[in-house]
């Protein structure tokens, strides 16, 4: 829960990022990020001393040497602002010539994911007095469990508000953990994101772990389990890849697999039957280098579109009885190109679609107002569709404009309610009809309608008759008014003299 303090405090430091000079917002979270896993390290190095002055040993491996103790937060903190801003950007002779950015830069991984993606980061901090600034204020903010860290770092990554050239925006939350609450991972499985971003998805897959499954921590196999193998993420730019990296680091999952690629290039084509379970929202409409797309992949789906190459990705990535839930654009669900036709037939015939989830067109505002959907589907390569679940959503529990502002309309409980009752005939999700909010439609329905999966095919709307007053009543009655406005405007006159 982000508490008000805490609002208050990132909001003070993204103004002083602004009014430092520093509009970007991606730039502001990077540096930031940087500023914050320095403060990390030196907690880090601080703990481990303190572990080992009681048993009276020295730290094995440590972050900080005696050397570099001038690098350390707790040290550089307290210096005067020009002195702060030298060891960051003026090699220092005496330590290898390097800064306190360049030594976080070369910890590498056993400083934990996120030094392992610092090649090409830059520091862009400007001024002595915005870096001091920026510190004194990151050194106030209360980090002391998992849950503060989390929720500080999801915050200020709620100010992206500037979608990427390739058809990235970010996915709010709350449809993040809707998703996930649906899909219920388990203990054994391997979550991966294709087109990771900023995490979201691993670090909602991890919370839903923590949340619902605390027991299993206590198990030293899926503690293991949990910090290495657990979550892939999949992403192109370096710089969302280290954002990434921290958000998984500040939420507890110290080790995931983060790969720092295309998905769907060449370098990637050995990505095949990996993970149980996908949760994912890849780019769509974006810019798409056609010789640089795995050559495989383009053989299962010739397309230059990206939202239907990652559908194809993903089929390739799952393994047999893995899961997926996947935000498309609406487009895939009628699109009549033959390889629309082509993935939605491989879906709905070869592998198990389990439900089409149309949400409304300001969900994503303001980023972008396109309508999109959700498709959850089981790889089976060998069908298994009998009824396709669809869920018409009306309400997100925020409203459909620019400023999203929240609102009590909010249709994602009853979504979550009726797709794990889906399968129940006693719950009635069976039996509702196609004027209803949700219903069950059959593979044979499906199949004679060439495989069109949009909702609109199948649901039935009820129109209600209205009754109008005749014609000469309306006339009537305008003639009234005209007479009205006329008498009003002659004693206006009259008044004015």
């Amino acid at each position: 829960m982000v508490t008000g303090e805490l609002k208050s405090q990132v909001d003070k430091i993204w103004e002083s990022f602004w009014t430092g000079g520093i509009a970007n917002p991606l730039t502001v979270i990077e540096q930031f990020t940087f500023l914050l896993f320095l403060r990390r390290l030196d907690e880090r190095q601080t703990l481990e001393e303190k572990k080992a002055n009681m048993i009276g040993n020295s730290v094995k491996k440590p972050l900080y040497d005696e050397a570099h103790q001038r690098f350390r937060w707790h040290s550089f903190k307290n210096n005067d602002p020009e002195t702060m801003f030298a060891l960051f950007t003026q090699p220092q002779v005496d330590v290898d010539n390097l800064t306190v950015f360049e030594h976080m830069k070369n910890l590498g991984e056993g400083a934990g994911v996120f030094a392992k993606y610092m090649k090409g980061a830059t520091f862009m901090i400007p001024t002595p007095k915005l870096l001091d600034q920026v510190v004194q204020m990151i050194d106030k903010i209360q980090m002391d469990d998992r849950d503060t860290k989390g929720d500080l770092y999801e915050y200020l990554l709620s100010k992206i508000a500037t979608a990427g050239r390739n058809g990235q925006f970010r996915t709010p939350r709350h449809i993040i953990k809707m998703m996930v609450e649906m899909m219920q991972p388990t203990q054994e499985d391997t979550i991966c994101d294709p087109a990771c971003g900023t995490a979201g998805f691993l670090v909602a897959a991890g919370e839903y772990v923590h949340d619902h499954h605390s027991d299993w921590f206590h198990e030293p196999t899926f503690n293991e389990h949990f910090n290495r193998d657990m979550f892939t993420g999949i992403e192109f730019d370096s710089t969302m890849l280290r954002i990434g990296a921290m958000n998984l680091q500040l939420h507890g999952i110290d080790h995931p697999q983060l790969i720092g690629r295309d998905a769907l290039s060449e370098a990637n084509a050995d990505s095949r039957e990996q993970f149980s379970l996908i949760l994912a929202n890849p780019p769509f409409k974006g810019s798409l280098d056609y010789d640089s797309v795995e050559s495989s992949l383009l053989k299962t789906v010739k397309t230059k579109k990206t939202e239907l190459l990652f559908l194809g990705l993903i089929l390739r990535m799952l393994k047999v009885g893995g899961r997926c839930a996947v935000i498309i654009p609406d487009g895939v669900l009628f699109g009549s190109s033959n390889a629309h036709k082509q993935l939605r037939q491989t879906l709905v015939e070869k592998q198990k679609l389990e439900a089409v989830i149309s949400m409304p067109s300001g969900v994503f505002k303001p980023y972008a107002g396109v309508s999109t959907a959700i498709l959850v589907f089981t790889k089976t390569n060998n069908g298994g569709t009998d009824k396709v679940w669809f869920y018409d959503m009306q309400a997100d529990g925020f409203s459909l404009d620019d400023k999203r502002s929240p609102i009590k309309d909010n249709n994602i409980p009853d979504i979550i309610e009726r797709f794990k009752q889906r399968g129940d005939v006693q719950s009635g999700e069976q039996n509702r009809s196609r004027t209803d909010q949700s219903f069950l439609v059959p593979f044979d329905e499906i199949k004679a309608n060439d495989w069109d999966l949009s909702i609109n095919r199948y649901k039935e709307i009820v129109y209600e008759q209205v009754d109008y007053a005749p014609p000469a009543q309306i006339i009537a009655a305008i003639e009234q008014l005209d007479a009205e406005r006329s008498q009003a405007l002659q004693m206006l006159k009259e008044l004015l003299g």
